[in-house]
């Protein structure tokens, strides 16, 4: 059995839990990534479907960290957000104003994984355990241990969850988060299509559920290209996954109202479900939990990865912040300021990502003339617009020094 030591032990080597270990190198801070998962399979050819809108703040975070030269060019620019209740007239357009900032960039998940990847691999600091399964996790007075199916202990001063919604170190310590499901399934793929989406970004309300087109960067041979987040209810999911490609198209057609001009599938269709938590309490004795593994919202405000990354940022200036005074990065004191940095963000987005899924977002739930009356209310009231813009942009809140302009 071999025993190996870092400062940290990162439990979740996905697009939050991987850019953790990247930032604690960058301030001296060793560690330990265990993923279950093959980076090979993450960033195989072709496009899957899946994108992340990355706000201003996190851009800022990859510039820090040193990613952005390779992220530049493959990221589309959000020139604005188009909302409509279901392509009628009097939509809502989110477009900043002239020095207001971005609204941010849109990447295919791959491109992140594979920035993101390149980067840990230049820190020497950071041992990666891909493929790995954990069998145990222990936390002591002095240290934390985790075994690997494989025989391997690592060691650290603390242990960080990070492997998302199902997070079985957060189940493990007993965190008992506000939890419930929505009753619905996203249905994501990847489309090719005739007319250039112009760097706009569709949110379209429509009884049966909301229906997102997000613009992504045209392929290599100029094709134009988006990612389709289409929010079914869960009784219809396995019916529209089992659709015959011509048939979806026709359906997701229909949905645009030819926006996009003739349109072709540019991945395979795949799904999850929607649903909410949120865990007050993000650490214990020398655990902390960041991203999903603490707070998973409905991807109505395309905010879930963002929140994440403001995690790893306040989690890395507090735990540098120890280390330059000599501190153990498991001092409890260290822990309880980033559960404290964290604590009204991460409720705040929740709870208004909650609101708006509610109030535009259940299929069935809500009646047009509604949906109408709140889209014209966040219209009409300037403070709750400009709440929206910023967070769109990233810039609301106590940003740590990671999230601010290099």
């Amino acid at each position: 059995m071999s025993e190996l030591s870092a400062d940290v032990v990162i439990l979740g080597g996905g697009l939050v839990g991987m850019t953790l270990a990247i930032g604690l190198a960058k301030a001296g801070i060793s560690s330990h990534v265990v993923d279950n998962s093959d980076p090979a399979a993450q960033t195989a050819e072709g496009f899957d479907g899946r994108a992340s809108a990355i706000s201003t703040a996190s851009w800022n975070l990859y510039t820090n960290l040193g990613m952005a030269d390779e992220l530049a060019a493959k990221g589309c620019p959000i020139a604005a957000i188009a909302v409509t209740d279901a392509m009628k007239p009097g939509r809502i357009d989110f477009k900043p104003g002239e020095g207001d900032g971005s609204l941010g960039r849109m990447y295919a998940n791959r491109d992140l994984r594979i920035a993101m990847y390149a980067a840990a691999a230049r820190e020497q600091a950071i041992s990666f355990h891909p493929n790995a399964h954990v069998v145990s996790r222990e936390r002591g007075e002095h240290g934390v241990a985790v075994t690997l199916a494989d025989g391997r202990v690592l060691k650290g001063r603390l242990l960080v969850g990070a492997e998302g919604r199902k997070s079985p170190t957060r189940d493990e310590a007993g965190f008992t988060p506000a939890h419930w499901d929505y009753g619905h399934r996203a249905i994501i793929t990847g489309l090719s299509h005739e007319k250039p989406h112009d760097n706009v970004a569709w949110e379209v309300f429509y009884p049966a559920g909301p229906f997102a087109l997000l613009p992504l960067l045209d392929a290599a041979d100029g094709t134009h290209r988006s990612a389709l987040v289409w929010t079914v209810a869960e009784k219809d999911a396995a019916a529209v996954l089992a659709m015959p490609d011509d048939m979806f198209l026709n359906e997701v057609h229909q949905r645009m109202q030819g926006i996009f001009g003739k349109i072709s599938l540019a991945s395979p269709r795949t799904s999850y479900p929607l649903n909410f938590h949120h865990t007050a309490k993000i650490v214990e004795n020398r655990l902390a939990l960041v991203g999903d593994a603490a707070h998973g919202m409905h991807p109505i405000a395309g905010q879930g990865l963002n929140v994440g990354l403001r995690d790893v940022a306040a989690l890395v200036e507090v735990l540098a912040d120890g280390a330059r005074l000599g501190l153990d990065v498991g001092d409890a004191q260290l822990l309880a300021r980033y559960e404290r940095w964290r604590a009204v963000d991460t409720f705040m987005v929740a709870g208004a990502t909650d609101v708006l899924t509610r109030l535009f977002g259940l299929p069935g739930r809500v009646p047009s003339a509604i949906r109408r009356f709140g889209m014209a209310g966040v219209q009409r009231i300037s403070p709750l617009k400009r709440w929206f813009m910023d967070e769109a942009r990233g810039m609301s809140g106590d940003l740590p020094k990671l999230l601010r302009a290099a």
